[in-house]
């Protein structure tokens, strides 16, 4: 009597000739930052910079730089006044100059470089004038409000020659950067596929931030801070929550699928625009007013290989990013890389097999089991690796690549170029949820097309 086999079963009569012994091995990265280091520096090789923009981001760049060695901020703008008298405590200095105009920093002579914090549609213009002005800036990200921005952005780099470094932070992590050295020395063999994840779950997370309970038109300069969009009446709302509105932000694309674009791009060795982009999505959490989503999916295409980046406003969901590939999958996330190896061969006879004969299905089975079968006590090892290090969120990092650019000239991983290839995947993703389609881009028009 035959006996149906399934593959179930199949696979189970198969287990002894491929087993694997499965192993674990922990490495803690040596993370101990160079600016963590004694060092002694004489104030004539002092960094001197000027902070423009003192809200929430400014506010935590501004003490992390002067802990640095060797930084000393010597003067702030932000178009609030109360955060005139923040930019004074924070510094630990009564009389630190500021001012409501950001050219006042780019006059000044004793200034060597600015790091900017400001809304997004504000980036391109200050950047601009910023380098013409002779200063190199840190500019938070995304770097541009939109493609076009972008692209004045990356000529005025190269007219002047002035260092611009894009503030994703992730590209100075010692977690990524041995995820880099990993991926470049080969271990994921031929990439697959590269998914991404990140999501929050509280008002705070959504940008609903309380504006300040004083702030007035008196006291802030509401028309400037407007910009070039079109004007609408004093709003503390946008002042405290302007990624919420496409006229001065890029929503949850700007904000947070940045992050994981220029963690991956780093992680890759990738310098380039996707080439399509497919996003869905909505409002499906905070109807507040807002016009950007707060759940945004979006699949890319960079050359032949997808990638899937999933953003949520509604679930909260940690930082992490799994690169896939022909010899195994690497996953990381805040503070940790687990490689998990795969042989990419068939470790157990072929289970379609069962549809044989069984004249056909035995011949089979023993000529597999003769090329195949290894002796007992030489089983192949699976070893997972997993590394471990600081958060790579950690700013100062960042912030000393730039300040020591500044002073050695060198050239820094995430320019106006890298900047801009990160925040194009952002627009071509706004894009295509508004448009409804997918969307690419078109290098010759250096637009985005439906």
């Amino acid at each position: 009597m035959s006996q149906r086999i399934s593959r179930r079963n199949f696979l189970g009569m198969s287990a002894t000739t491929a087993a694997a012994t499965v192993a674990a091995k922990t490495i803690f990265l040596d993370s101990t930052p160079l600016w963590a280091m004694p060092q002694s520096v004489a104030p004539s090789d002092r960094v001197r910079f000027g902070m423009i923009g003192i809200g929430m981001q400014g506010s935590g760049l501004l003490p992390s730089a002067i802990q640095l060695p060797g930084v000393q901020c010597v003067a702030a703008c932000d178009l609030y006044d109360g955060r005139h008298d923040l930019a004074r405590e924070l510094t630990n200095s009564p009389n630190l100059p500021v001012t409501r105009r950001y050219q006042d920093l780019l006059d000044n002579k004793d200034i060597d470089c600015v790091v900017a914090a400001v809304p997004d549609h504000w980036h391109k213009q200050v950047v601009v004038d910023a380098v013409s002005a002779g200063k190199d800036i840190y500019c938070e990200k995304p770097m541009s409000h939109s493609p076009a921005d972008g692209v004045a952005m990356v000529e005025a780099e190269k007219k002047t020659g002035r260092i611009i470094q894009i503030g994703s932070q992730r590209v100075s992590s010692t977690i990524l950067a041995k995820a880099h050295e990993l991926v470049q020395g080969g271990i994921l063999g031929d990439l697959m596929m590269v998914e991404g994840v990140l999501g929050r779950n509280d008002p705070n997370g959504a940008w609903v931030y309380p504006p300040p309970p004083n702030l007035s038109p008196e006291n802030l300069d509401w028309n400037t801070l407007q910009g070039t969009v079109p004007k609408v009446a004093f709003n503390p709302n946008i002042f405290a929550r302007w990624r919420c509105w496409k006229e001065y932000g890029t929503g949850v694309s700007g904000d947070l699928l940045v992050h994981l674009i220029s963690g991956m791009m780093f992680v890759l060795g990738w310098n380039e625009a996707p080439k399509r982009a497919m996003s869905a999505g909505g409002i499906l959490r905070w109807p507040d007013g807002r016009n950007m989503p707060d759940v945004h999916n979006t699949i890319f295409e960079y050359g032949k290989i997808p990638v899937v980046m999933r953003l949520n406003l509604g679930t909260s969901v940690n930082e992490a990013y799994r690169f896939m590939g022909s010899k195994g999958i690497l996953d990381v996330t805040g503070t940790q890389i687990e490689f998990s190896p795969q042989s990419g061969k068939d470790e157990a006879p072929s289970w379609y097999v069962s549809s044989f004969p069984r004249p056909l299905r035995d011949a089979y089975y023993k000529q597999w089991h003769e090329e195949h079968d290894v002796p007992v006590g030489h089983e192949p090892v699976t070893e997972t690796v997993i590394y471990r290090g600081t958060d790579f969120d950690d700013v100062k990092p960042h912030l000393w690549t730039f300040f020591q650019a500044v002073k050695s000239r060198k050239p820094v991983t995430e320019n106006a170029v890298f900047g801009h290839h990160a925040a194009l995947a952002c627009h071509m993703a706004n894009e295509s949820y508004f448009r409804k389609s997918s969307v690419s881009w078109d290098e010759g028009s250096k637009t985005i097309k439906s």
